[in-house]
């Protein structure tokens, strides 16, 4: 048996007030109030041809309940009895009369077993834990009402004031009214709940609406702030093209294109311009293919510089570049032709060409200078030829070929080439040039 069967028991013990066993007495001389272990009935099967022992003086009183499912005599206590067999425990019982026995001895138990909530037959042991487990319960009960009975002799001996009928009727009155104000308040709690509740569902649907409009706003921002960066982004990158821009602007505002297109420079003993040799030498002897390049440049040089003043500069001889075939005006109207080649002994025509040039790119300087005092140049930063040019000569040297050393005709031109680069860069300095697109196809086709 498990103990919880027998702490199960207790409930259902108060329920065997019509059920109990009478033992025979030879089992009564094991104690006062301890039953010894009834004969099993949940033992194995036993075969009706097999020797068992008599039940002796034993029998079970059942409720009438119980004993109502048994159709034999009842005694006077309401059970039912069950006769001793008239047979000793050595001769065996006959198979009908034992059989009938055992049944109704396993359906006794099964409704002992229903009836008080312990499972039957029940071990001594089992029987003695139960029989304690009892004793500590009225032990208990015993202890409680005891209590009981003190706590009640001091509300006897206590005095009460017994209230008149009037006053009974008066705090009976008063109690009425509180509880019809309680009532009130009731309702009204109610009604404000029913308020605050409604208030609630309108709170809570505008709050699922802000949710929606929150979630709207932020996918929003957040595609205002993607286009804000992309936007920013090609914003830094335009500054980053204008800054770009800027610093080369600068640097083509610093750059004059007369002094790319124009390059003059030296090849030993003769001047260059862009690279075309103008004169020539004994043992080094240069084109006149060349010669006549290098003349059309210079003379593109000097008329582009001359037509940017204009008309304040009025020059009266007129340079006509023409590639490699320039001429040169006089002031008569007279033209010359400002290319070769040329007779070394007779070259009229070739020199007078070149003489005024001289004269045109004379004059040009002396406007150059003029200006400068215009603007209140000093003296000492004012346009100054480092070659004068006198007629047909430069410094001590004449331009003419004819009847002339090509050394000094070459030294000649070499300092012509010279008094040119300084007045270009007087003009690069003064003047923020921007040529015609004639011009610059003129000095491309040149440089061909």
């Amino acid at each position: 048996m498990h103990v919880s069967s027998i702490q199960g028991s207790i409930m259902g013990a108060s329920r065997m007030d019509n059920s109990y066993v009478v033992l025979s007495k030879q089992n009564r001389s094991h104690g006062h109030g301890i039953p010894p272990r009834p004969p099993s009935a949940a033992a194995p099967h036993v075969e009706p041809n097999q020797p068992t022992r008599a039940i002796e003086g034993s029998y079970i009183v059942l409720p009438p309940a119980a004993a109502s499912i048994y159709k034999t005599s009842t005694s006077e206590g309401g059970g039912v009895q069950l006769p001793p067999p008239s047979m000793n425990s050595n001769s065996p019982l006959p198979g009908n009369s034992f059989h009938s026995n055992v049944t109704v001895l396993t359906r006794a138990f099964e409704i002992a077993t229903s009836q008080t909530q312990v499972e039957q037959p029940m071990c001594l042991d089992c029987m003695r834990l139960l029989s304690d487990k009892m004793d500590k319960e009225i032990e208990d009960v015993n202890t409680d009402i005891k209590a009981y009975e003190a706590c009640l002799q001091q509300l006897e001996q206590k005095s009460y004031n017994i209230l008149s009928d009037a006053s009974f009727q008066k705090e009976k009155q008063k109690i009425e009214d509180e509880e019809e104000k309680l009532k009130a308040a009731i309702e009204e709690a109610e009604k404000q709940y029913s308020e605050i509740s409604s208030e609630m569902k309108n709170l809570e649907i505008k709050s699922k609406e802000f949710e929606e409009l929150e979630e709207r706003y932020w996918h929003e921002f957040n595609s205002f702030q993607f286009q804000l960066t992309s936007h920013q982004e090609e914003r830094d990158t335009v500054l980053a093209k204008i800054e770009v821009s800027n610093v080369h602007l600068e640097l083509l505002k610093r750059t004059n294109v007369l002094n790319d297109a124009f390059y003059i420079s030296h090849d030993g003993v003769i001047g260059t311009i862009n690279n075309f040799r103008l004169g020539r030498l004994p043992n080094v002897q240069v084109e006149w293919d060349e010669i006549n390049a290098a003349w059309g440049q210079a003379a593109l040089l000097l008329h582009t510089m001359a037509q940017y003043f204009a008309p304040k500069f009025q020059y009266q001889i007129k340079i006509h570049p023409m590639g490699s075939y320039p001429r040169v005006t006089d002031i008569n109207n007279n033209t010359y032709e400002l290319f070769g080649p040329v007779n070394l002994f007779w070259s009229t025509r070739f020199d007078k060409a070149m003489t005024w040039f001289l004269t045109c790119l004379q004059d040009f300087a002396e406007f150059a200078i003029s200006l400068d005092k215009e603007n209140n140049v000093p003296p000492d930063k004012s346009l100054k030829l480092p070659y004068k040019i006198d007629g047909d000569k430069v410094g001590s040297h004449t331009i003419f070929l004819s009847f002339n050393k090509l050394e000094n005709w070459t030294k000649a031109l070499k300092y012509t080439l010279c008094n040119l680069k300084w007045v270009l860069f007087w003009f690069i300095g003064n003047t923020s040039f921007a040529p015609p697109s004639g011009s610059l196809c003129a000095a491309t086709s040149s440089k061909r």
